[in-house]
């Protein structure tokens, strides 16, 4: 990747705004035409959002698009939207225990009502911000109950390392999994807790901070020759175990080409689930830290994760920022020096994937934010301008849809390429000019990120730094994890 230092958030405001002018009409038109009977959107066919059914896990990004569409422009019909469809449609996904992307669904619903009152852009009701904090609160206990005890290591005490387990089963920790702890963090920040048999009482930030060291060390690599593969950065969509002992067993993928390439959406994922927790942690005391290994370890090794992981996506993606969808798909030998040059989305091998890159860039923004703040500047600059060179590729032709019959906002996403489930249209070999829920709704998150840096408010946080802590709760764990 060819980062450009002369980027700027305020340069790019431009963009962020023409990204928020074409969305509103987009959401009006899912809206209007949406048969809510058919489920939930996913990606587009020919321009039209339709579904596919495999878990719901995209209608928070459906109705959380329309809150980030108000808290950019100000428009109260999306928040009216926004806010009667949370309270119409979300319930069910509070208490869904079948899922783990409740970080996805309910963080983007209930999460962003009750980010929006506590920053003042909307008066603070005090009902909805307590039904807001009661969703996130059994958000949060419901995906953490989705447990499964691992071993760090063969010779290692069971339970020394623990995930929360996919839909797949108990024996599939996944890589998108790290944005899902959103759910976890804000629960416990407001003072919640899972309570288990005989009422134990099991942390939510204990369990956040085992998936995040247990996710790090099997699905993130760090060239130390792990196997035949171990490239530093590269990410394993899934690490799979055996649950009646606790062992690792092998590497998988979902949605990747194989267990041994990278499946660039997963490895977003881990590129700003990292840094998020990271902001989120500094807001966390060092006596709560404590009882997990204390603050420069737990800090110290999701830095760890998050910086390789960065260095992979800058070294193996292309000068413009706009990844493969899998930086082993076979069709890339094809294509030439595909990394000495921009991306092609319109090529006749392998389909680029865009909503990996606005996920990856808001990844990159929060790892050089945070490094700034921890006294790293240099590096900080580093991923900060990487994250600026992806917007100013993302946010225009041929990536922004600027066609008002076409209900998607961020073009060339891909959903899941090994099964096939992407559009691919007359005349081409591999699917094009789609979007997906999760596409449009990061590139919406990562506009409004650019908007509030470059003077409109507020740095955007999933969680809400507080002055004091919440009533009720407490500064330390109560027994548990």
């Amino acid at each position: 990747m060819n980062v450009n230092d002369d980027l700027t958030a305020e340069a790019l405001r431009p963009k962020a705004e023409r990204l928020f002018a074409l969305s509103g009409e987009k959401i009006r038109a899912v809206e209007a035409s949406w048969n809510p009977d058919h489920g939930t959107p996913v990606f587009t066919v020919r321009g039209r959002y339709t579904t596919r059914g495999w878990t719901e896990w995209t209608q928070g990004f459906q109705f959380g698009s329309a809150l980030l569409q108000f808290d950019a422009t100000g428009d109260e019909a999306f928040l009216e939207l926004g806010r009667r469809k949370t309270l119409e449609v979300m319930a069910s996904h509070v208490s869904h225990v079948g899922v783990h992307d409740h970080g996805f669904n309910n963080v983007s619903t209930y999460g962003n009502l009750w980010r929006l009152q506590r920053e003042g852009r909307i008066p603070d009701d005090p009902w909805q911000r307590h039904f807001c904090e009661l969703a996130l609160k059994v958000s949060g206990a419901v995906q953490a109950a989705r447990w499964t005890e691992a071993r760090a290591t063969p010779e290692a005490p069971r339970g020394s390392a623990g995930y929360i387990y996919s839909f797949n089963g108990p024996h599939s920790l996944f890589a998108d999994t790290m944005r899902s702890l959103r759910s976890l963090a804000i629960a416990h920040q407001l003072g919640h807790a899972l309570m288990g048999e005989r009422d134990q009482r099991i942390s939510l930030l204990g369990r956040l901070i085992r998936h995040a060291e247990t996710n790090a060390r099997f699905n993130v690599y760090f060239g130390e020759g792990r196997d035949a593969y171990d490239l530093r950065g590269r990410v394993a969509h899934e690490s799979v175990f055996n649950v009646l002992d606790g062992n690792y067993r092998s590497p998988s993928s979902q949605q990747g080409y194989s267990p041994f390439t990278t499946w660039t959406r997963g490895h977003a994922w881990c590129l700003c689930g990292y840094p998020e927790q990271l902001e989120f942690l500094e807001t966390v005391s060092d006596a709560e830290l404590e009882p997990y290994g204390g603050r420069p370890r737990i800090e110290g090794g999701l830095r760890r994760a998050a910086v390789a992981v960065a260095d992979f996506y800058l070294q193996e993606t292309p000068l413009d920022g706009i990844p493969y969808w899998d930086t082993g798909a076979p069709g890339l030998t094809r294509l030439g020096d595909y990394l000495d040059r921009p991306a092609d989305p319109f090529n006749d091998e392998e389909p680029v994937d865009s909503s990996a890159a606005a996920i990856a860039a808001q990844g990159l923004l929060r790892l050089g934010n945070y490094l700034r703040r921890q006294g790293d500047a240099p590096a900080g600059r580093r991923y900060r301008d990487a994250a600026f060179t992806i917007v100013g590729t993302l946010f225009d032709e041929p990536y922004l849809s600027v066609d008002e019959g076409h209900q998607g906002l961020l073009l060339h996403s891909v959903y899941h390429r090994p099964n096939g489930w992407d559009h691919v249209p007359p005349g081409a070999r591999v699917p094009q000019g789609e979007s997906s829920m999760w596409g449009d709704y990061h590139a919406r998150e990562l506009a409004l990120l650019l908007l509030r840096e470059a003077g409109d408010g507020p740095y955007v946080t999933f969680f809400t730094p507080l002055p004091e802590p919440l009533p009720g709760s407490s500064p330390h764990p109560a027994g548990g994890e």
